[in-house]
């Protein structure tokens, strides 16, 4: 994650109700220290901080969590301070975001019955609308987005846990996420392959109801005659680059893997790559965004890039 002497700060904000108390909690728990809604004003000085006594000489990475709750939140000096926090070659500061569709949140706050902070006397929608036009900026700027609108608590953590595990700090995280195009892009995607050109399972009816993650689906899109080459030529390119990030000290580099409905061949083909850059050496981890999604026909109707039924 970073360079070896550097100490790394990752700030957690997003939506209220998207998960930050959940993500805080389970970086806790791996390890990090956390403070939730503190003034951003005074990161400089708490960074400047010696470590408590009472954990020897370990010094473990540092996880600030702020919202609109947050005294003296603004999103535009908050870039401006965290950019200058940058210049300090003594730490890594990187931002997490947490997302989550409007609905969803609707959802949670009436099954908590709490009310949302920027509308105590409205309707938790129009909160929710303000909140999410303040956060703008810091979505866009941020290098780490989970949209948590279709993730439990329980998936939350694992990917909390994936992400920012501590161990081989040392190392950049390595994210693969395999995709539909269909069902909508990632967030937080550096590296994207589009592997609509492959022959698509989906069209053979005994494939069909299987995944990527099954022999005969494998071998099937292998028989492609585009299939070797684009494989190695994908590799290449991940093997060029990912040794660029490291040594830039990029904490996260996020690969994504797209086909159409994203239960095939963007399957397939991540675990492909993972399992091809382990050997190299790298440590990526494998996320299967729409693995467990229901096939639908009409996501599947599309030309192929190659003029095929069935991207």
């Amino acid at each position: 994650m970073t360079g070896n002497n550097r100490k790394h700060v990752l700030l957690v904000t997003g939506l209220s109700g998207a998960g930050k108390t959940t993500a805080l909690k389970t970086l806790e728990d791996i390890g990090w220290e956390t403070i939730d809604n503190f003034p951003i004003r005074l990161v400089e000085g708490l960074l400047n901080t010696p470590p408590s006594s009472s954990r020897g000489d370990s010094d473990p990475p540092l996880a600030l969590g702020f919202d609109s709750r947050t005294r003296g939140f603004d999103p535009d000096n908050l870039i401006k301070r965290v950019k200058k926090l940058q210049q300090n070659k003594n730490f890594l500061i990187s931002t997490l975001y947490l997302d989550c569709a409007g609905g969803e949140l609707e959802r949670r706050y009436g099954e908590t019955r709490r009310r949302h902070p920027l509308a105590l006397d409205r309707p938790a929608k129009e909160g929710i609308a303000l909140e999410r036009s303040q956060f703008e900026p810091l979505r866009r700027w941020a290098d780490h987005v989970i949209d948590t609108s279709d993730l439990s608590a329980n998936d939350l953590q694992r990917q909390i846990r994936e992400e920012f595990s501590l161990q081989d700090t040392d190392i950049t995280t390595v994210t693969i996420t395999s995709f539909g195009f269909s069902r909508g892009l990632p967030n937080n995607i550096d590296l994207l392959f589009d592997v609509r050109f492959l022959s698509n399972p989906f069209w053979d009816e005994e494939l069909k109801p299987l995944t990527g993650l099954d022999e005969p689906v494998g071998a099937y899109i292998a028989k492609d005659p585009a299939y070797a080459e684009a494989i190695e030529k994908f590799e290449e390119m991940l093997k060029f680059l990912l040794p660029k990030y490291i040594k830039a000290g990029k904490a996260y580099v996020n690969i994504g893997i797209g086909c159409t409905g994203g239960r095939h061949r963007s399957v397939h083909v991540a675990e492909v790559l993972s399992k091809n850059l382990h050997a190299a050496g790298f440590s990526p981890t494998v996320f299967h965004r729409n693995l467990a999604s229901r096939p639908m026909d009409a996501l599947e109707t599309m030309q192929d890039l190659n003029g095929n039924k069935g991207i």
